[in-house]
């Protein structure tokens, strides 16, 4: 697929890039506004900045995308960005601590989900949303963990988080709740917020957390709190009995996503990327089949799918009714096999959060001890993939009709959209554009565009 972009842009994407290149194709979509993150006072971003965000619900807060958000930032050398925003996520967690003691306390069962941490919230005021919400998510929680910590131990560089003993209080919680869960083969609805079973995705993100959390117990600033909870301490033999159980399923489990059996088994899965990038749980042989894997199998000409037979944003789904739009999985699935609209293999959304995540695996790969042309002419061919789905000129994107009189809304141009769908025959980008998570990911593979030329200078 070819965007319609202006001519300046279009030439710009090159099979080859010097630094300038690089440099000036950053330069062009931040003054285009493509890296526009928009933040609440406390420093939480929304999903999105959609005309329809309100409808889609991707005006709130998801933990997740948060996270990636802040990561981007990080990466860019701006860690007061990402500071301010988990201190907010930690404020979050800390005003609904109960959550996470009547798991460990065994006063809430884990299969009740509304009562566990929710994971989507209002970022204005940090309350939660008065909807069912899928917020079995542990890598929600996993992600907080990872990036919290990782903050925290850069500390005495002058960049990183002051742990006061309130936040140490609150980060304890975390490995108690997930040993109360048995996060290792607690059924969760993961990355995609779906229906729930053992994913190798999400214990990944948790095993994440929990090192990132273990390298805090040789940290100066750390060691002089008391990591507790009503007397439950947490120390290194617990998180390293966690962490190890952790390993030990995915061991068993990857390269698939889930291995119980139908309907919850998978063998590919778009979330496993994530092992490999940002989070670092997953290298070598193993890594290199999850990305063969998604490439094979769920690449597509306007990006990779989540999985095989995904529903959501299947072909057509703004003609859906919009309470099955914004519905929870089940409820879509149960409406479409009802109604005889099951998805078709090859026909599912391509989404546009994993291109630059590839793109940084090969970069990162370029910029070891062994520098393969190969691994750099690759980290190019997804950077463009992804500088590729940026919208173009003439984007439009079918709405459920509100009157008689409009059934179009028209997209910026240099966005960057969460997907590509199939609307009358046509992959167009859908309304959640632009998506701030995709946002954060593109920016990162251009930072690492830009490291790798540096090692050619």
């Amino acid at each position: 697929m070819t965007i319609d972009h202006k001519d300046s842009f279009q030439t710009m994407v090159k099979e080859e890039y010097s630094l300038q290149d690089i440099q000036d194709i950053r330069a062009f979509l931040i003054e285009k506004g493509t890296f526009y993150f928009p933040s609440f006072d406390n420093g939480l971003f929304p999903a999105a900045v959609a005309a329809d965000a309100k409808n889609t619900g991707y005006k709130y807060v998801w933990v997740r995308d948060n996270v990636y958000v802040a990561y981007a930032h990080y990466v860019l050398g701006q860690p007061e960005v990402a500071i301010k925003n988990l201190q907010a996520l930690m404020s979050y967690f800390r005003k609904f601590k109960f959550r996470f003691g009547k798991v460990i306390d065994t006063q809430t069962k884990p299969h009740t989900v509304m009562e566990r941490p929710n994971i989507r919230f209002d970022g204005r005021d940090l309350t939660e949303v008065d909807e069912q919400w899928e917020h079995a998510q542990n890598d929600a929680l996993g992600y907080f963990l990872w990036l919290y910590c990782k903050l925290c131990a850069e500390v005495e560089k002058g960049i990183g988080i002051n742990l006061q003993q309130d936040d140490v209080e609150m980060l304890a919680l975390f490995p108690l709740y997930f040993q109360a869960i048995r996060y290792w083969e607690d059924e969760d609805s993961g990355h995609w917020e779906e229906g729930r079973k053992v994913e190798a995705s999400s214990i990944g993100v948790v095993v994440a957390g929990l090192k990132a959390l273990r390298v805090l117990f040789v940290e100066p600033s750390f060691i002089t709190h008391c990591c507790q909870y009503k007397g439950k301490i947490v120390n290194l033999d617990l998180l390293d009995e966690l962490i190890e159980r952790g390993i030990a399923v995915l061991s068993n489990t990857l390269p698939s996503e889930c291995i119980q059996t139908q309907p919850n088994q998978r063998r590919y899965d778009g979330a496993l990327l994530f092992l490999v990038y940002p989070l670092d749980i997953v290298r070598g042989e193993m890594a290199e089949q999850i990305i063969s894997d998604v490439i094979t199998y769920l690449q597509g000409d306007f990006g990779i799918r989540r999985y095989l037979g995904d529903s959501f944003w299947c072909r057509d789904f703004q003609d859906l009714p919009k309470k099955i739009q914004t519905s929870i999985y089940t409820d879509r699935r149960k409406w479409l096999e009802e109604n005889d609209k099951a998805v078709i293999f090859g026909e599912e959304a391509q989404w546009c959060i994993f291109d630059p995540v590839i793109s940084a695996i090969f970069g990162r790969r370029f910029q070891s001890s062994e520098r393969k042309d190969d691994d750099l002419k690759k980290q190019i061919q997804y950077l463009n993939r992804s500088l590729r789905r940026v919208t173009g000129k003439g984007s439009r994107v079918k709405m459920k009709p509100t009157d008689e009189t409009e059934e179009f809304i028209e997209i910026e141009e240099f966005k960057c959209p969460e997907l590509y769908y199939i609307q009358e025959d046509r992959y167009t980008p859908n309304v959640s554009t632009p998506l701030l998570w995709t946002q954060a990911n593109l920016i990162i593979a251009l930072e690492m565009m830009e490291q790798s030329l540096k090692q050619l200078i």
